[in-house]
């Protein structure tokens, strides 16, 4: 007759790889799904995934995100949330493997990335208290899950163990569909709970708002664009960028939904009187129209990170006459509804001649929401981390040891005009052509000055001057274009601009930090 004695030592319970696997995944599912489904009532971006993305944003040095920004265009937003998922997912599956036989270590690592995504959202200037109810939300169910996962796996593996004393047990396979339909239901759930949180948060879309705003009419329009503005017929890009091609260089993971009846603007600080403005106040106000281009300081030489558009707003001096900015002010700190910060000098935000906008048009329709809808600066001649804030929601004056906008804390310069530039948009590089005469065509500008002169040259020959475009406005880009005798074999065509106060740009290359990068575009050609 068998005894206790005689029964085999019980095996520790353990966890098999697969399963382990599996809760650490369901465990990141169900934090991520809870957060989202929260942050969805409670703001947005206080969603933990949205949070920390944004956190790096915020936080990548300079040189990163230059990178980012000439590599990957406007992928870099979409490559850092794929990045991000896929770290997720690495430390999902950490979890689960460090707890195969207690929960302790994958709870701890729970906790952590909980506590990563409490502070990503503590750390946002545009989220209030209640929105940390979103990553606590996601801490709590990530850590309950995984908890109540592995309690059950191991109970199930605890079970499997009896069944192979006892054959004539059943509870192997039960607790076997009882794990399974737990880990259903956490997916379930999860995906259920994340698609709430989306249709919730972003229920609120700023794109109908925007279409109900219907026609700008300006009180002062621009001049009429002269027939050669541009050599499109010749291969130069249109004077006037369309809306969906223009560049869109930001912070924004996520693109902000305001609606025109919620926004407002603020103007404090340095004032004699605080005031705000709605949008039905800037709406009824006599609009202006103004063409100006808009360049990024990221922009390389040769680059594409500059684009042309035809503006309807008021004018920014008129508003801030009306709180009286004093003496003192050195800057114009402004903010964007996503927290993005802006610092511009105050004496160029004040010149009425400069023709500083708040705009809330973009090429004869409404702001597009990616472009700042409701409203956004616009500030002739200086770089776009300087003058051209999105989603502007507060101007304050004050000086520049007091407040230090964004991209100056990351070491980007204080003053910043843009710098006489041109390039060659066609051919393209290494293009190959058909030897003798080769039309070349490409944009120059100087903004706030106005483009005198372009000059091409071939190799090491001569400079010839380019025919130009009608000057449209010394606030726009102009745009030219050359024939060149092009013999055949690999020749390298050199184009550089003057502008209309006599300065040529110059041959030597500097890196677009601090202020702007400088240098002649040049492409190979490769005559046959």
């Amino acid at each position: 007759m068998s005894t206790l004695q005689d029964a085999p030592p019980e095996t520790p319970k353990r966890l098999s790889l697969p399963v382990a696997t599996l809760i650490g995944l369901l465990a990141l599912a169900a934090a991520l799904g809870v957060g989202h489904l929260v942050a969805g009532f409670v703001g947005y971006t206080a969603s933990p995934f949205i949070a920390v993305a944004d956190y790096v944003v915020d936080h990548s040095p300079s040189g990163i995100v230059k990178w980012a920004e000439r590599t990957l265009g406007t992928w870099d937003k979409p490559v850092l949330k794929l990045g991000l998922a896929v770290v997720l997912v690495l430390l999902g599956l950490l979890a689960g493997q460090l707890s195969r036989r207690t929960p302790r270590a994958g709870q701890v690592l729970v906790v952590v990335l909980g506590a990563a995504g409490v502070a990503a959202v503590f750390a946002r200037s545009d989220l209030g208290q209640v929105s940390l109810l979103a990553p606590v939300a996601a801490l709590v169910a990530g850590l309950t899950v995984f908890t109540f996962l592995h309690r059950a796996a191991l109970s199930r593996e605890s079970d499997h163990q009896g069944a192979a004393l006892s054959r004539e047990s059943g509870a192997s396979g039960a607790s076997r569909r009882k794990f399974l339909r737990a880990g259903v239901g956490v997916a379930a759930g999860s995906g259920v709970a994340a698609v709430v949180g989306q249709v919730a948060g972003t229920s609120s879309n700023a794109e109908d708002s925007r279409i109900a705003v219907g026609p700008l009419v300006p009180a002062r329009t621009a001049p009429p664009l002269p027939a050669d503005a541009d050599f499109v017929k010749l291969g130069s890009p249109p004077f006037i960028t369309p809306n969906a091609d223009f560049y869109r260089i930001d912070t924004a993971l996520v693109v902000p939904q305001v609606r025109a009846e919620d926004w407002s603007l603020r103007v404090h600080g340095m004032v004699d009187r605080e005031v705000t403005f709605s949008y039905a106040d800037i709406r009824t106000r006599p609009l202006v129209e103004r063409r100006v281009t808009l360049t990024c300081v990221s922009n390389e030489v040769g680059g594409p990170l500059i684009s042309n558009a035809t503006w309807i707003g008021v004018d920014l001096a008129g508003l801030l006459d009306e709180a009286g900015v004093q003496a003192g002010a050195e800057q114009m700190f402004a903010t964007s509804v996503d927290g993005w910060t802006c610092g511009t000098p105050a004496n160029v935000a004040l010149d009425p001649e400069r023709g500083a906008m708040l705009a809330i048009g973009m090429n004869g329709e409404p702001l597009p929401v990616e472009h700042g809808f409701p409203a956004r600066i616009v500030i002739p001649g200086l770089y776009g981390y300087v003058s051209a804030t999105k989603w502007v929601k507060s101007l304050e004056f004050t000086r520049w040891d007091a407040r230090q906008a964004y991209w100056l804390s990351r070491g980007w310069a204080e003053q910043a005009p843009i710098k006489t530039e041109s390039r060659i948009d066609t051919p393209s590089g290494f293009a190959g052509v058909t030897a003798g005469k080769v039309r070349l065509t490409g944009t120059a500008w100087a903004q706030h000055t106005g483009v005198a002169k372009v000059e091409v040259r071939l190799d090491q020959g001569e400079w010839r001057e380019a025919t130009l475009a009608a000057e449209v406005s010394k606030d726009t880009w102009r745009l030219w274009w050359i024939e060149l005798d092009v013999p055949k074999g690999t020749h390298q065509a050199s184009v550089r601009a003057t502008d209309a106060g006599g300065y040529t740009q110059t041959e030597n290359r500097a890196d677009p930090v601090p202020d702007g990068a400088t240098g002649w575009h040049s492409i190979t050609l490769d005559a046959h």
